[in-house]
Formats: structure tokens, C-alpha cells, sequence
């Protein structure tokens, strides 16, 4: 007879489920279809009707929210953070670097016309 050997352990009803992950194509894929569909046939505003810039950032913000709540409703906070600029013809350049749960994300996502560019960025991180 063989002593110290042990049956492996039965596993436990209770154990832990695995960390939820946050779906980042899909939320990529609304974002470019939103932006699109937004602000194709926008115009930078004359002076007197810049309000209409900050009802066009706050739309796109709230629309990715709900959309980030559809995708996870659980489990993470999000943050999401929307420019609009006019559009002169200026070169841009924005890099990111986040450090992070493997289970957090970002999606970063921009859209220009002749006379608007828009950055969208949003982030989703876990609290649990």
C-alpha cells in the first residue's frame, strides 16, 4: 500500500467564474458606423452656433455608453471621451498607451470631412 497519495481534488460548485471581457469589435464597429452617420454632412458652425458642436459631442458620448452598456452591462465602468474639431486641412498625430487588467479595453475611433475631424476614445474598465 502506497501512502501520501491523494485523489485529486472534486472540483468546487463555488470556485470563481472567470473575469468578464469586454467585446472590443463590436463596440469599434458601432463607433465608425455612429461617427458616419453623424456627422457626414456636418459643417463647422459659425460662431453663434457652436452649441450645435457640443449637441454633436455629447449625442455621439451618451450613444457609445448606452452601446458599451448593451455589449457588457456589468462589471466595468466606463469612460468615453469625444472632440470635434474644424477642419483646415492640418495634419494630426494622437498615440495611446494604457497600462492595464488584461480584461480592460479601449477603442479609439476618428472621422473627418471636409469640414469637421472627430476623435472618439472609450474605455472600459473592469471593476470587479
Amino acid at each position: 500500500m502506497v501512502t501520501g497519495l491523494r485523489s485529486p481534488p472534486t472540483p468546487r460548485s463555488n470556485a470563481p467564474s472567470p473575469r468578464p471581457t469586454f467585446d472590443s469589435d463590436l463596440l469599434r464597429a458601432y463607433m465608425k458606423k455612429l461617427l458616419q452617420t453623424t456627422l457626414q454632412s456636418a459643417t463647422w458652425p459659425e460662431a453663434r452656433e457652436r452649441e450645435r458642436v457640443k449637441a454633436w459631442m455629447k449625442e455621439i458620448g451618451e450613444r457609445v455608453k448606452e452601446r458599451m452598456l448593451e455589449i457588457q452591462p456589468r462589471g466595468f465602468k466606463y469612460i468615453v471621451l469625444t472632440q470635434i474639431n474644424e477642419n483646415l486641412g492640418q495634419g494630426g498625430r494622437a498615440d495611446l498607451n494604457c497600462h492595464w487588467e488584461d480584461s480592460d479595453a479601449v477603442v479609439q475611433e476618428m472621422y473627418s470631412n471636409d469640414s469637421v475631424i472627430c476623435i472618439c476614445i472609450a474605455f472600459a474598465v473592469q471593476t470587479i
